[in-house]
């Protein structure tokens, strides 16, 4: 029988569950990849989709053995706990909706958690998930994947060591187009479940990858939010959820922000951007060009900062992967989350303090965070743009 207590792990690879990411799923085949990346876990059971068939032909798919490929979360649940050599972590990758209810039976069950984002659809639920978390001190993890690109990382060490000064102005994009059009009338199955406000909560493209951005400025800059005033737009007739929003932010050491979100911008892919300016310096990441950081001194000429170059910090050479000048970024992002919480979940098991080195990972009062500002956005939106407390009590 397996020591469910000894950090025996170390010699082997953690073994994972997943719940979603069955056939016709884009994130699932995301996650598994890049918690292969660094041999840290083994896929070893899974509830792959709410449909049974769907399920077992995943399963097979994937080549797990028949017993442990389930009908339910709450079966999975219940009957890994009771194995000896049962599942030490579960990914979550289904749609927003039953975040909550599936984190709540694994925790409940004793097993870590991986969790991608939104967290949850309701702030109540997000409280509930932090005040588990807390009681049952285990794991868990959101997949904010950007969070664990090199050059993030550096950018977050640069600030935190003073680099820029005291932040003034914090400016956040992520924009799409692929939404422009009615995808979802059209059967897609990605585009559908994320214009549902049954499945994905009561943010679109605020929930989607407003989000991302969001979450990229706080790990960044170090800076919470205190109120917002938004403006959710849906541009295309019919659709049900926002595909453009803007945000005016305020943040607590008095520093101003500008957030835009939208799936509605024809020629933009995947334009997730931020620009950092304090008393001293700015900062600006692109994440379709994530090998450079731009920093700019005052007084100085601007100067690009490259992944794999000299003179970057700690924080950014442990999360780089490959020599300079090769592309890295959103596969690699993921693996270096998987990889840190690997460690958090080793240290736990073993009853012992983690590499501090893995604690970058966005935990589950960061998820909480993330939920307050979807809620205070729509609330601030349905109020004509009313300032908003965009604080979270945890």
């Amino acid at each position: 029988m397996v020591d469910a207590t000894a950090d025996s792990g170390a010699a082997r690879p953690l073994r994972l569950g997943m719940v979603g990411g069955g056939r016709g799923a884009f994130i699932g085949g995301v996650h598994r990849l890049c918690a292969r990346l660094d041999g840290q876990y083994e896929l070893v059971a899974g509830a792959l989709s709410s449909d049974p068939r769907r399920a077992r032909e995943s399963g097979a798919d994937l080549r797990l053995a028949p017993e442990r490929v389930y009908a339910s979360f709450a079966e999975m649940a219940a009957a890994e706990a009771k194995r000896p050599d049962g599942i030490e972590a579960v990914s979550i990758v289904t749609p927003n909706d039953s975040h909550h209810a599936i984190a709540r039976a694994f925790l409940e069950h004793g097993i870590d958690v991986i969790c991608d984002k939104p967290m949850t659809t309701t702030v109540e639920d997000a409280l509930d998930l932090v005040q588990a978390v807390r009681r049952t001190r285990l794991i868990f993890g959101v997949t904010h994947n950007y969070t664990g690109y090199p050059m993030v990382r550096q950018a977050r060490e640069m600030v935190a060591a003073g680099e820029l000064g005291t932040i003034r102005v914090v400016q956040a994009e992520y924009v799409q187009d692929w939404l422009t059009t009615k995808l979802e009338d059209t059967g897609q199955k990605q585009a559908a479940w994320r214009v549902d406000p049954a499945r994905a909560g009561a943010g679109g493209s605020l929930g989607d990858i407003g989000t991302h951005a969001y979450n990229l400025a706080g790990f960044i800059t170090g800076l919470e939010t205190r109120e917002l005033a938004a403006d959710l737009s849906r541009f295309v007739p019919g659709r049900r959820l926002d595909d453009n929003v803007h945000i005016l932010l305020r943040f607590e050491n008095g520093a101003r922000g500008m957030l835009w979100s939208s799936q509605v911008a024809p020629g933009n892919e995947n334009g997730l951007r931020l620009r950092v300016y304090g008393e001293k310096a700015g900062l600006e990441w692109q994440q379709e060009h994530p090998n450079q950081l731009r920093f700019a001194p005052v007084g100085q000429p601007p100067r690009v900062l490259s992944r794999g170059g000299p003179n970057l910090g700690t924080a950014a050479a442990l999360a780089t992967r490959i020599p300079a000048g090769h592309p890295e970024g959103y596969l690699e992002g993921f693996a270096n989350l998987y990889r840190d919480l690997a460690e958090q979940i080793r240290a736990r098991r073993a009853k012992r303090a983690p590499d501090p080195r893995s604690l970058l990972v966005p935990t589950v009062e960061d998820g909480a965070r993330g939920v307050k500002f979807i809620a205070a956005a729509v609330e601030s939106s349905a109020q004509n743009g009313a300032w908003v407390d965009a604080r979270v009590r945890l």
